[in-house]
C-alpha cells in the first residue's frame, strides 16, 4: 500500500469526481488491462530483469505460467489489477486530500506462488507426509526449494514496491491535469502486507510472514485501510513485541465472494457508497462495504499495537 498528502483541501476539488476518476483509470490500467508497448514502464523494470530471469532459469515453469510471460510481467508494470485492490482519493479529519493505493506484484507475483505452493505439496508427498489439510504444506529451512522460494518472493516484493510506485507517479500527472495546483507534502508510505522477511524476536533469527498485517514497529508508520465506503487509517506502530511488531492489514472480509454476490444487490451497493465517485455496477458488488468487518471495531480491537495518526475517507475510489 502506498499513501500521500497533498496540499488540496476539499473546497478545491470541484463538485463532480467523475473527470478525476476517469482520468485515473485512463492513467493507470485496472483489472485486467496493462499497458501497450508504448507505454510500458521498462525504466522501472530494469533493475528487476536480471533477477528474474536467475529465478526463471532455475524455475523455467514460472515462465510457461504466464502467457507472453517475457513482455507481460513489464506491461503489468504501473497496472492496478482487480479485487481488494484500489486507488483512492481521501479526506482526513483537516479535510486535506491524499492518495492512497493498494495493489501487488500482479500476475508474476501470482505465478510465483502458485509455483512453489504447488512444490511444497510435491515435497510432502516425497516424504510421505499426511496433512489435515494440503495448504499446510512447508518447503523446509535448509533445502535449495525453501532458498528459491525466499529469492523469488523477495523479488516479488520488490517488484510490488516499483509498481505502487509506477502509480502513484501516473495518478499525481493525472491529477495535476484537471485539478488546482498542488504539491505532494509529505513522503508516501509504504508498506508490505502478505509478505515474508527475515527479523530478530525474542533473540532469534526468524522468518516471520504477516498474512492479512503490516509491520508495526514502534514509530514506523503504516496503512490500515476500511472498504470502498468505510474509514481508513493511518497509523504509527507501538513495537508491541508479543505480536511480532505485527498489526492488521485492514478490516478484512466477513463473507465470500460468492455470498455476498447473493447477498447483496446493486441498489445495497449504490447505497452503501454514497458519496464516493466510484463504479457501482454488479462487477464490483463482491468488494460491496457490507461484505467486510466494521473498520473500526477492527482497530478498536488493536489500540495496543498501533497508535491513529490520521482518519482518512475516501470521495473517489478506482477499482479494477
Amino acid at each position: 500500500m502506498n499513501a500521500v498528502r497533498l496540499s488540496l483541501k476539499a473546497e478545491q476539488l470541484p463538485d463532480s469526481l467523475a473527470r478525476v476518476r476517469a482520468a485515473i483509470e485512463h492513467a493507470v490500467p485496472v483489472g485486467f488491462d496493462e499497458h501497450g508497448e508504448s507505454a510500458a514502464r521498462r525504466d522501472a523494470c530494469t533493475p528487476l530483469v536480471r533477477r528474474l530471469a536467475s529465478i526463471v532459469r532455475k524455475h523455467p515453469k514460472i515462465a510457461k505460467m504466464q502467457r507472453d510471460h517475457e513482455k507481460k510481467w513489464i506491461r503489468q508494470m504501473g497496472s492496478l489489477g482487480g479485487g481488494n485492490h484500489f486507488i483512492e482519493l481521501c479526506l482526513d479529519e483537516a479535510r486535506t486530500v491524499w492518495v492512497m493505493l493498494h495493489s501487488g506484484s500482479r500476475g508474476i507475483g501470482n505465478c510465483i506462488g502458485q509455483y512453489f505452493i504447488a512444490a511444497a505439496r510435491e515435497a510432502m508427498m516425497k516424504t510421505d507426509v499426511h496433512l489435515p489439510d494440503r495448504d499446510l504444506a512447508w518447503l523446509s529451512e535448509g533445502s535449495k526449494s525453501f532458498d528459491d522460494y525466499v529469492d523469488a518472493v523477495g523479488w516479488a516484493q520488490d517488484y510490488a514496491f516499483a509498481n505502487r510506485a509506477e502509480m502513484l507517479e501516473l495518478i499525481i500527472e493525472a491529477l495535476h491535469r484537471h485539478l488546482p495546483a498542488f504539491e505532494v507534502t509529505d513522503e508516501a508510505i509504504n508498506c508490505h502486507h502478505n509478505y515474508v522477511q527475515q527479523e530478530k524476536h525474542f533473540g532469534e533469527r526468524v522468518y516471520v510472514t504477516r498474512k492479512g498485517a503490516i509491520s508495526a514497529r514502534a514509530g514506523e508508520l503504516g496503512i490500515i485501510p476500511g472498504s470502498m465506503g468505510a474509514r481508513s487509517y493511518i497509523v504509527r506502530g507501538k513495537g508491541n513485541a508479543e505480536s511480532f511488531h505485527s498489526c492488521a492489514h485492514g478490516a478484512g472480509r466477513r463473507m465470500s465472494r460468492t455470498e455476498a454476490k447473493r447477498r447483496y444487490s446493486r441498489a445495497d451497493l449504490i447505497e452503501q457508497t454514497q458519496g464516493v465517485e466510484c463504479r457501482k455496477d454488479k462487477g464490483v458488488l463482491d468488494e460491496i462495504p457490507g461484505a467486510y468487518k466494521d473498520i473500526d471495531q477492527v482497530m478498536a480491537d488493536q489500540t495496543d499495537l498501533v497508535d491513529v495518526v490520521h482518519t482518512l475517507k475516501q470521495v473517489v475510489c478506482v477499482k479494477g
